[in-house]
């Protein structure tokens, strides 16, 4: 998959995707699979990071704008975020290190 502007490469996501929460209920959990997965998801909350954008105007491309929207405060309500950054942060002191 090639990223547009403002969308995670194959190599952001192969470092953050295990830090986000499973998108199909696990076995024996009640809840139905998510619509949108993952990845569709965060590069949609990346781009209204990264354009200043109202929710409203998100492109279709990364779903329905509720559902971006709702995602978005479920990770943040769990701490996903912190999550995803210290892995980020990680990694980026790993490359600067000498």
């Amino acid at each position: 998959m090639g990223a547009r502007r403002y969308e995670l490469n194959d190599d952001e996501w192969d470092r953050i995707k295990n830090k986000l929460p499973p998108e199909h209920p696990k076995e024996g959990k009640r809840g139905r699979p998510a619509k949108y997965d993952n990845r569709r998801i965060m590069n949609g909350i990346l781009w209204i990071a990264r354009t200043g954008a109202p929710w409203r105007v998100l492109p279709e491309r990364y779903g329905k704008w509720q559902a971006v929207y709702a995602r978005f405060r479920l990770w943040k309500e769990r701490g996903v975020f912190e999550s995803v950054f210290a892995t980020l942060r990680t990694d980026a002191d790993r490359r600067t290190s000498p």
